[in-house]
């Protein structure tokens, strides 16, 4: 059976890039919080857009689609399911829910896990809100449509021990006071998927988890700036992270190191990105022409018509409409999708 022990964190031998990283999500998040205090406002609109494109792009990782107009009326409106993918789809949704009221009152114990993980399920057949019961694997494709093991994660019978050790380590560890937070949370994700307590939702549940300890120490920027859209945005690259960080992880023999990098620059995407639509929402000093092209050429993720004009409440949809025309003529941008579905995004 595999255990956890988080001491090398205390030993502050960290790589010279993860240091800068930590600093410069350390001086963006002093930043959003005294923006916070001042313009809730602008905030709540922030949310309400990073609420979709969370469960958007946590789900379309794991192949769970639907239309755009969909997305917008189960996450907004609480519109019920239709099919399989809008019931996985509903059910993080209210999953992504409670953590976002509700995170003061969960913490990292078993019971709390399960907990949201049968939320999460709670709109499909599957049932969720135990662990697996029988031994899973993590394929492998090769060019040749051959397939492999690439990693076999823990045996279903030791999976509730295991568990309980990993809970009761990021326990012991966070309450070190010479353990940074921030460094202990992908530690603990990277462990929770090497494990794969579960039949189905794994990725998902890693997701929810991730915000879950971000949000309960301090780290709040994906609520605002979606964290599950930038992973899949670039996924390949957390994919790798993964499986290097993974290799020799049953002898307790892996490398943390890459898992924790990807975790860092994913969130410090968010930061920079909130930092950015803030700017453009409230300098009013900036005509609207240039506020309207800093959103669009500073978001890290295509954005729609409706989500400018959201974020920027004094700018009407007719000026939205002529900016982003110009910009596709100009070649500055792309057009993706058709219709309702429509977003924008820089030309690479």
């Amino acid at each position: 059976m595999r255990y956890f022990n988080y001491s090398f964190l205390e030993q502050g031998m960290l790589p010279a890039g993860l240091v800068n990283i930590i600093g410069a999500i350390a001086d963006l998040r002093a930043r959003e919080a005294e923006r916070r205090d001042n313009y809730p406002d602008v905030f709540t609109r922030l949310e309400s857009i990073a609420k979709v494109q969370s469960v958007r792009g946590s789900n379309a990782i794991e192949g769970i689609v639907t239309s755009e107009a969909r997305i917008n009326q189960i996450v907004i409106q609480n519109a019920a399911p239709l099919n399989h993918d809008e019931a996985e789809i509903a059910g993080y949704s209210a999953a992504l829910n409670l953590i976002h009221t509700g995170f003061e009152t969960l913490d990292i114990r078993q019971r709390d896990i399960l907990r949201l993980h049968e939320m999460m399920l709670s709109f499909t057949l599957k049932g969720g809100g135990a662990y697996k019961d029988s031994d899973n694997v993590i394929m492998e494709i090769r060019p040749d449509d051959r397939r492999s093991i690439r990693f076999a994660p823990t045996p279903a019978d030791e999976t509730a021990e295991t568990m309980e050790q990993l809970t009761l380590a990021y326990q012991e560890a966070r309450d070190n006071s010479a353990i940074n937070r921030l460094l202990l949370i992908p530690c603990f994700i990277l462990d929770f998927l090497c494990i794969h307590p579960f039949s189905d939702g794994n990725g998902r549940m890693s997701r929810l988890l991730s915000l879950l300890l971000l949000y309960k120490n301090g780290f709040d920027a994906g609520k605002y700036i979606s964290f599950e859209a930038q992973i899949n945005n670039t996924k390949a690259l957390y994919y790798q992270a993964l499986k290097d960080s993974s290799e020799n992880w049953r002898s307790a023999a892996n490398d943390y190191f890459p898992f924790m990098g990807n975790f860092l620059v994913t969130l410090l995407k968010c930061y920079k990105e909130l930092d950015t639509h803030f700017a453009a929402a409230r300098n009013g000093k900036v005509s609207k022409r240039q506020r309207i092209e800093t959103s669009v050429m500073n978001s890290l993720l295509p954005i729609s018509k409706r989500e400018i004009c959201y974020i920027l409440p004094d700018v009407s949809p007719t000026t939205v409409e002529k900016v982003l025309g110009d910009m596709l003529r100009s070649g500055a941008i792309e057009k993706i999708g058709t219709a309702r579905s429509t977003k924008y995004a820089v030309k690479r």
